[in-house]
């Protein structure tokens, strides 16, 4: 975690991740750096302060220090973990991704310039996947992110509000019925204290993320909202398009409530919403499910989806068959006809639930309002 106050003579498992906590801590009297993890620092310029302190167990990822100092720490017992050249993204980034980050240079440059679009072309070139330095960056990077992810729920409001999964298909355009009611679900969810986390990506995603984000507006704001995302139905032609309209949106309300996208580089060819404030963005997609799922204790509303909301229905399902009657969180299907019917989950996952502490926590609604009536119940 960040270093937040006073600490004893010899920390353990301190992670530091900038420079102003590092001065903090070396200017306080710390003399001993062991169980130090430094992340991502520009240590140019201290070399004086490091060589005050005791090194030994301290470890340095992806730092920067002046000519002969990661020599001058290894021999006294640091261990350096290097920067990766070749490389475009910080493997030991100590914080989630942003929109704005993501999608830096957006107002001039076209997506494929910006940085999500170039990660995920360095991870597709081929080969990529089998090279040893590649993949140990991306493992790394993924570390790095869970462990962002961890710190970020379990402070501030985070903790003090249950995350609520929203699950559904990417393909919704904007401007449909499905994309505003999705986004009616995230804006009631997070009027109801809870907070919202989805896959991250576009459709019933995006729309859910940008109630949230939206929830603290007027009626008419929202719909307004809608209305220019409406002119750019999907990313398909331009990603940049779709991008933009959304960046416009949030430009006119900068103040909105807080929510996380999951999504991953490996599913690249769909971008990240711009609605999601809080983006753990993974490349592993195996990782990134599991943990999506992990972390909505809240419970889960499922809309209609095809193939990958399927998927969700019955991993999340597997997780709750065999969970602790405590462990059980809440699943949520919305649509009756189309998990009865069109996509007969349903039936099957009552039948799973039967007899099992998960009987009571699945249930089956038309719309989205009833959808968070069950939640305020539980």
């Amino acid at each position: 975690m960040n270093f937040a106050g006073s600490l004893g003579p010899r920390p353990r498992n301190l992670e530091v991740q900038d420079l102003a906590s590092f001065d903090r801590l070396v200017a306080g009297g710390a003399v001993d750096l062991h169980g130090w993890h430094a992340q991502s620092l520009d240590l140019r310029g201290r070399s004086a302060a490091l060589k005050n302190v005791s090194v030994a167990g301290a470890m340095f990822l992806g730092c920067i220090f002046d000519d002969g100092m990661e020599a001058n720490l290894r021999s006294r017992g640091a261990l350096i973990f290097p920067r990766l050249e070749g490389v475009p993204f910080d493997p030991y980034r100590a914080s989630l991704y942003s929109p704005a980050e993501l999608y830096a240079g957006l107002e001039s440059s076209p997506y494929e310039e910006l940085p999500d679009a170039r990660i995920y072309h360095w991870s597709i070139q081929p080969g990529q996947r089998h090279r040893v330095d590649s993949t140990l960056a991306s493992a790394l990077h993924d570390h790095a992110i869970g462990d962002a992810l961890d710190e970020l729920t379990r402070s501030g409001t985070w903790t003090r509000r249950s995350i609520v999964g929203v699950m559904g298909g990417h393909a919704a355009p904007r401007g449909s019925r499905e994309f505003a009611e999705a986004a009616r679900l995230g804006r009631l969810l997070a009027l109801e204290g809870h907070s919202v986390a989805t896959g991250g990506g576009p459709g019933a995603m995006e729309a859910a993320n940008m109630g949230a984000y939206l929830s603290k507006a007027s009626d008419g704001d929202v719909q307004g909202a809608l209305a220019t995302l409406a002119a750019v139905p999907g990313f398909r032609p331009s990603v940049s398009a779709w991008a933009r309209a959304a960046a416009a949106v949030v430009e006119r309300h900068p103040d909105g409530t807080p929510s996380l996208g999951i999504p991953t580089w490996f599913y690249g060819h769909e971008p990240p919403n711009f609605f999601a404030t809080h983006i753990a963005k993974y490349f592993a997609n195996a990782i990134r499910e599991a943990i999506l799922l992990e972390l909505c204790q809240g419970g889960i509303v499922f809309l209609p989806g095809a193939a990958g909301t399927v998927q969700e229905i019955f991993q999340d399902a597997c997780e709750n068959y065999y969970g602790a009657r405590e462990k059980v969180a809440p699943m949520v299907l919305v649509g009756r006809r189309h998990w009865e019917q069109e996509y007969p989950a349903w039936p099957m996952l009552r039948s799973l639930a039967a007899g099992r502490a998960m009987a009571d926590y699945i249930h089956l609604v038309d719309t989205v309002e009833e959808a968070v009536e069950v939640l305020r119940q539980r």
